[in-house]
C-alpha cells in the first residue's frame, strides 16, 4: 500500500472537508518555532515517521512557547524509529480533549465478506490491540450501496453514543466513510479522533494507505511509487519501480532491502518466482550471506524486462556475489533468462572481475537455456577471465538449497580475499 505520513493524510483530510487541527510541517527547529508562533499559543510537536508507537518512541511532545517547540523538534529530528530517521515534524495546535475515540475503516477480506470494514470503540488514544474486545465495534459496508446516514445511526446507537450526540458521530462517520472510497484507501485510521471541551469532533490523528493498484486513478496525490516500502525511496527502489511500470510484460520486480554498503556478505539477489524467492534466501541464511535487494522476474517476462532487472541487482556496489535463484521449474521459457543474463554479465563483470555468480535455471526450455549461458558465457569464464567465478546449475540442483548456499558462500570468500590482497 502507498502510504501517507500524517501531516499528508491530514491535509487530504482537510481538503474533503473533514476537521483536523491548525497546523503545518516543518523540517527544522527554525521552521518549528516560526509555525509555533504562527498558531499562537501552546502546540504538539509530532515525528512523522512511517512507524507505529511515536509516543512511546518519544517523538510526540506537547510545549507551550515557540522556543520549546524549536528544542522539542531539534530533538525530535536527531532521532530514528525502527531504523527510519525523523525528517520533519508536525507542529499543530494543543487540543482541549474531552473524550478520545477510535475508528478505522479497513479491507475485510474474510470470504463471508469481502468488503470495507468499520472498526470504532469509544477507547481511542491507545494501540487498538489493548482496547478489550467488547469495546471494539464492527460493521461491513456494502461495497454497492455504501454507508447510509441510517447504518451509521445504528451503529452509533450499538456503540453506546448518546442520543444527543448521535446525529454529530454519524455525521463524522459518513464523511469519513466517502473519503475512504474516493480516495481509493485501503486503510484509513483515526486512533484518535477526540471530542474537545466546546463539543466539536477533531480528527487528532491520521494513518491513511492507498491501494497500490489505485494510485494511476490518483495523480493528485504525487506518489512516486505504489508500493510497499518502510520508508522513503531509496534510488533503486525508483529504478526498480520504473521496470514495473513501463512494461506490463511478466513481473519485474525489484526494490532495496536495506543494503549496507560497507558490510560484508551481500548477495546481489535474483529469485525467480515467490516460492524460489523463499528457498534463495534459505540457501543464503544457511551460509551467512544476506541479500542486498529482493527482485523477481517470473510471469514469462520478456528478456528485456530480465536483463533491466539484472543490470540493477549487479550494478550495486561493493556486493559479494550475485545468485540467479531459479528454485522451480517454472513453466516459462527459461531462454529469456539466458539471453539476458549472458548480456548482463558482458556488460557488467568486467567492471567487477571475478564476482562470483551462481546461476539456478530450470524449467521450461531448460537444456536450450543452459547452452545459450554456457556458450554465450564462455570466453567470459576462462581462468584468468572476469567471469572466472560464474557457475551453472539446472533442475539436478532445483532442491538443494544448502548446495548452492556452500558454493556461493566459498566463491563469496575468494573474491573478498582477492580483494583484499589487492588492497581494494
Amino acid at each position: 500500500m502507498a502510504k501517507f505520513l500524517e501531516y499528508q493524510g491530514k491535509e487530504w483530510l482537510r481538503k474533503a472537508g473533514m476537521p483536523v487541527p491548525k497546523g503545518k510541517v516543518a523540517s527544522s527547529p527554525e521552521e518549528a518555532k516560526e509555525v509555533a508562533e504562527w498558531i499562537g499559543g501552546p502546540v504538539a510537536v509530532k515525528g512523522q515517521v512511517q512507524a507505529g508507537g511515536r509516543g512511546k518512541a518519544g517523538i510526540v511532545k506537547l510545549v507551550n512557547t515557540p522556543e520549546e517547540a524549536a528544542a522539542a523538534a531539534a530533538e525530535i529530528l536527531s532521532k530514528t524509529v525502527k531504523g527510519l530517521p525523523v525528517r520533519q515534524v508536525l507542529i499543530e495546535e494543543k487540543l482541549d480533549i474531552k473524550k478520545e475515540y477510535y475508528c478505522s475503516f479497513v479491507i475485510n477480506n474474510a470470504r463471508e465478506a469481502r468488503s470495507p470494514m468499520l472498526m470504532f470503540s469509544t477507547e481511542g488514544g491507545m494501540d487498538i490491540e489493548s482496547v478489550p474486545e467488547e469495546l471494539i465495534f464492527k460493521l461491513n459496508i456494502d461495497p454497492i450501496f455504501g454507508f447510509k446516514t441510517y447504518d451509521a445511526i445504528d451503529f452509533c446507537v450499538k456503540a453506546g453514543i448518546p442520543d444527543d450526540e448521535l446525529s454529530k458521530f454519524a455525521s463524522f462517520l459518513t464523511k469519513l466513510a466517502k473519503i475512504y472510497k474516493e480516495y481509493d484507501c485501503q486503510t484509513l485510521e483515526i486512533n484518535p479522533f477526540v471530542m474537545t471541551g466546546n463539543g466539536d469532533l477533531v480528527c487528532a490523528d491520521c494513518k491513511m494507505e492507498i491501494d497500490n493498484s489505485a494510485v494511476g486513478r490518483h495523480p493528485e496525490f504525487g506518489i512516486k511509487i505504489a508500493r510497499d516500502l518502510p520508508g522513503e525511496p531509496t534510488e533503486l527502489d525508483l529504478i526498480g519501480w520504473s521496470i514495473e511500470e513501463t512494461d506490463a510484460r511478466g513481473t519485474g520486480f525489484l526494490m532495496n532491502m536495506g543494503y549496507d554498503e560497507v558490510s560484508p556478505g551481500y548477495i546481489g539477489y535474483h529469485p525467480i518466482g515467490g516460492g524460489s524467492a523463499m528457498m534463495g534466501l534459505d540457501a543464503l541464511n544457511q551460509v551467512g550471506l544476506k541479500p542486498a535487494n529482493y527482485a523477481d522476474t517470473s510471469g514469462n517476462p520478456v528478456g528485456s524486462k530480465i536483463y533491466r532487472v539484472a543490470k540493477c541487482v549487479l550494478s550495486q556496489p561493493n556486493i559479494d556475489g550475485y545468485l540467479l535463484g531459479g528454485f522451480m521449474m517454472a513453466n516459462q521459457e527459461q531462454w529469456h533468462h539466458a539471453n539476458a543474463l549472458v548480456k548482463v554479465l558482458w556488460e557488467e563483470l568486467p567492471k567487477k572481475p571475478g564476482l562470483p555468480c551462481v546461476l539456478l535455471l530450470c524449467g521450461n526450455k531448460e537444456d536450450e537455456s543452459l547452452e545459450i549461458l554456457r556458450k554465450g558465457l564462455a570466453d567470459l569464464m576462462t581462468p584468468d577471465g572476469p567471469g572466472k567465478r560464474i557457475e551453472i546449475y539446472g533442475k539436478e540442483y532445483v532442491t538443494d538449497t544448502k548446495f548452492i548456499g556452500e558454493r556461493l558462500a566459498a566463491l563469496a570468500k575468494e573474491y573478498r580475499a582477492e580483494k583484499e590482497a589487492h588492497g581494494k
